[in-house]
């Protein structure tokens, strides 16, 4: 994986993460619910070893859990830590490669890697080194939350694009426009992706362009890797099941 590119992708998005929400805080308090209810119990020790600016993370810290956030992206982990503090809430973060967690073994109840982030390793080779250090940080019997993109769909279509996400100033003012556009590998399972925002500059657009690269992982190909790393029974529940906006992959890390 080009280690540098992703991390500069979300250290340069940063600032800016929360305009990709029409409402960022509904969606910490939703999304926060939905992975609560998947825990199923009080106060757990969690690591989010992708947690970006904190929209899970601090969901879950909302929830009454005690939360551990890391990311690849050292500004990304220095917001969720302020956005933690503003709502008083406590959030230790770190900058972490998931496949090299700074952790002890068997340290966490429940270790989430939510919003796509594991799709960012290129090779079965990475995901598996990720899985690998997922498992030996969580407790046994220990619980695996990993979202991904509905890709056994795209990778049907491949689509060039995504639908704008519209978010307007909480006085009702001013709009952010966010899209992507995807330009997919002759592999036919990775694809670069250009992430446009558009930003009000003084009655012009001000145009912002960064660019990463994922896999599009399907769901019976990432289960398998799960199983290879030593998790148990992973599935797939689905968003009209859980009330999370993406895919879920659920497995136990066993004895």
């Amino acid at each position: 994986m080009p280690e540098i590119s992703v991390a500069h992708f979300y250290d340069e998005l940063a600032d800016d993460y929360h305009l990709i929400y029409s409402d960022w805080d509904a969606s910490i308090r939703r999304q926060g619910s939905a992975l609560d209810a998947l825990i199923g119990q009080d106060r757990a020790a969690v690591l989010d070893c992708s947690c970006g600016i904190g929209t899970q993370a601090i969901g879950l810290a909302l929830r009454g859990h005690r939360v551990t956030g890391t990311d690849l992206s050292p500004r990304a982990a220095a917001r969720a830590a302020r956005e933690a503090a503003r709502r008083s809430l406590s959030l230790r973060t770190a900058a972490a490669d998931m496949r090299r967690l700074p952790f002890p073994d068997g340290r966490f109840d429940t270790v989430v890697c939510a919003d796509n982030s594991l799709p960012h390793l290129l090779t079965e080779q990475d995901v598996l080194a990720a899985l690998a250090e997922m498992r030996r940080v969580l407790r046994p019997d220990g619980l695996l939350l990993v979202s991904t993109r509905s890709y056994d769909d795209l990778l049907r279509d491949r689509p060039a694009s995504t639908s704008p996400q519209v978010h307007r100033a909480a006085d009702g003012g001013e709009r952010t426009i966010t899209f992507q556009l995807w330009h997919w590998h002759d592999d036919g399972e990775h694809y670069d992706l250009e992430h446009f925002q558009l930003l009000p500059a003084g009655g012009e657009w001000r145009v912002q362009v960064r660019r990463t690269t994922y896999w599009a992982l399907g769901q019976d190909r990432l289960a398998g890797l799960a199983a290879e790393a030593g998790f148990v029974d992973p599935e797939w529940r689905m968003p009209q099941e859980t009330g999370f906006f993406q895919p879920l992959l659920v497995a136990r890390s066993g004895q």
